[in-house]
């Protein structure tokens, strides 16, 4: 299962619609908004995606996750719009009948995830300006470059 929400992610309720009674592992990672990025501060954080290449991308890594490892359920789940500092911003479940496959294939879901999917993020700094980066870290002072429909310089 995979997709894109703006709405709060329900982790409890991920975690157990990967459960198994085939699976002794289940593996959960939730990527959170923290409040300093480096030395700069963060008030909130944007999240934004071009919506179809980012869910067939994300299909794409639970495939590949399912090719490497013995799997039972994969899921992941990435929100859009404004998260305040807290917040799940992404979560990745994954249930294997052993704890290495569940540990091995969640990292790999949840590096390429953030290696390949088309999801960019706006840092929000307490001065008001923000940056828009995608989510590997490649960013831009410039807010718009790099991030489609973006002609407002970044603004929305």
């Amino acid at each position: 299962m995979v997709r894109l929400t703006r709405e709060p992610i329900d982790f409890h309720a991920l975690t157990e619609s990967v459960r198994d009674p085939h699976c002794g592992a289940v593996a959960t990672f939730l990527g959170t908004v923290r409040d300093v990025t480096g030395s700069q501060v963060t008030v909130c954080l944007d999240y934004d995606a071009y919506g179809p290449m980012a869910e067939k991308k994300l299909a794409e890594i639970e495939a590949r996750v399912r090719e490497r490892w013995p799997v039972a359920h994969v899921a992941m789940v990435h929100r859009l719009g404004r998260l305040a500092v807290g917040e799940v911003s992404v979560a990745v479940a994954v249930s294997s009948p052993h704890r290495a496959g569940a540990f091995d294939a969640l990292r790999f879901a949840v590096d390429t995830l953030k290696e390949l999917v088309p999801i960019w993020k706006k840092e929000n700094a307490p001065d008001g300006t923000g940056e828009w980066v995608h989510q590997s870290g490649v960013g831009s002072r410039d807010a718009g470059v790099g991030r489609p429909g973006c002609s407002d310089g970044g603004q929305q």
